[in-house]
């Protein structure tokens, strides 16, 4: 069974394995220092919220962090998902659809109006699932990098 959990200093060495893995899948790369500065955000300062997943061995096959904002459309927050990741050997089974609804029910417990996130439009896998328990709202995401 798989249990879901706030990160803890001592999860460090597995989010990073978690972690990379996610940065690898979507061929990114970020400096130590902001990986580090992450790290801390969750654990630390809590501006960032995250969990890890474990399987039953107690070994860590999923993350995911969140954050809260105001909005202009709402007088409550809004919640981004903002890094989902699942161990690819247990894609499919579960894990990711928990974490969504662990973010979700956050989110609904602290307040929000809703939660929302981003994906690439190939990534078809991980669509599934979002177009399983989500609306895709038909927006196109656009950024300016500074």
């Amino acid at each position: 069974m798989t249990s879901i959990r706030p990160l803890t200093p001592d999860d460090r060495d597995d989010w990073r394995g978690l972690w990379d893995g996610y940065l690898t899948f979507y061929e990114s790369d970020v400096p130590e220092h902001v990986t580090e500065t992450t790290f801390r955000r969750i654990v630390e300062d809590r501006e960032v919220h995250g969990v890890i997943a474990r399987d039953d061995t107690g070994r860590a096959i999923g993350l995911v962090h969140w954050l809260t904002h105001a909005s202009t459309w709402s007088d409550t927050d809004y919640c981004y998902l903002e890094d989902l990741f699942v161990a690819p050997d247990v894609r499919g089974g579960g894990v990711g659809r928990a974490l969504i609804a662990h973010v979700t029910d956050w989110a609904r417990s602290n307040g929000s109006s809703k939660v929302y996130w981003l994906t690439q439009e190939g990534n078809a896998t991980a669509r599934r699932l979002y177009d399983a328990v989500a609306t895709n709202s038909g927006f196109t995401h656009y950024e300016i990098d500074l």
